[in-house]
């Protein structure tokens, strides 16, 4: 009876040490498994996800990456909308971008230029024209300007690419090629032609077109309330070498309420204003 009480002692403890190591087995089997995959899979997917994001966003919150996207491209929603053929290179878009690098056709006048209804310096019947609609928003910005007690007066508008020829010789003749690009747009590329330009001036100016005007209590209103009735001064003080033209306080372009209060607000010229919008344009060299 003891002998079988002794082996059967023995055999419970055999069973019992088998058990154990089959488990302790088990473990370590598991154990390295799940090791390996989070030491050496998972760390280097996540890292190469995580280079990936921060190169493109650097961006360690959601606030964090708004704000980058935002910087990186602007955000048009519920700017004025422009496309580069249908308004910028069409000549009879009020948004059209005409400059050193983007011309006119020479054959092309708009069809629905008027005279317009303000005090106006030259007799020349040409000039004292402008397109429409340019020529009602002109007439309300001097009713403005006048119950402001500020009277302007209008000097340059609408002129044909054949006037632009006749001007822009002279004063090549007169002052030299490089300085009249400073101030005189070759034929097929000055705003006038687009009846969307006028040069306004003042009798404080001497009913004159000079950086003096500037700085006359008519100047400063038109400066801070153009863009009120669609108009922004093209040709901005320290802008030169964007432009391609020095500055004049007196020429004034015609985008509408929207376009123009847009580009005020934004403090840059039309061409830096299109480029921060996404537009690829060329500039002045």
């Amino acid at each position: 009876m003891i002998d079988k009480r002794m082996l059967h002692s023995l055999s419970v403890l055999t069973s019992f040490f088998i058990l154990a190591g089959c488990s302790d087995n088990n473990n370590e089997d598991h154990t390295a498994t799940t090791g390996n995959e989070s030491a050496e899979e998972l760390p280097d997917e996540n890292s190469e996800q995580s280079e990936e994001i921060g190169a493109e966003d650097e961006s360690p919150s959601d606030d964090d990456t708004s704000e980058d996207v935002s910087e990186e491209a602007p955000d048009d929603e519920g700017l004025v909308d422009i496309d580069f053929e249908d308004d910028l290179m069409e000549p009879s878009s009020i948004k059209a971008l005409v400059n050193k690098q983007y011309g006119l056709p020479e054959d092309y006048a708009p069809d629905d230029l008027v005279t317009v209804d303000v005090p106006t310096v030259l007799e020349n019947p040409e000039v004292r024209q402008l397109r429409e609609e340019a020529a009602d928003a002109l007439k309300e910005m001097f009713d403005a300007a006048q119950e402001d007690e500020l009277y302007l007066h209008a000097r340059s508008g609408y002129r044909s690419y054949q006037t632009q020829v006749q001007l822009y010789n002279s004063y090549v003749s007169n002052h030299g090629e490089e300085a009249a690009n400073r101030y005189s747009a070759q034929p097929g590329h000055s705003e006038h032609q687009t009846g969307l330009g006028m040069d306004v001036t003042s009798e404080s100016a001497n009913l004159q077109l000079t950086e003096a005007f500037g700085d006359t209590p008519e100047g400063k209103w038109v400066e801070d309330h153009a863009h009120e009735f669609g108009f922004i001064i093209r040709y901005p003080q320290g802008k030169e070498e964007i432009t391609g033209y020095q500055y004049e306080p007196w020429h004034l372009r015609y985008l509408g309420e929207e376009l123009a209060a847009e580009v005020y607000e934004s403090g840059l010229t039309y061409e830096e204003y299109l480029i921060e919008r996404g537009i690829t344009i060329e500039i002045n060299q």
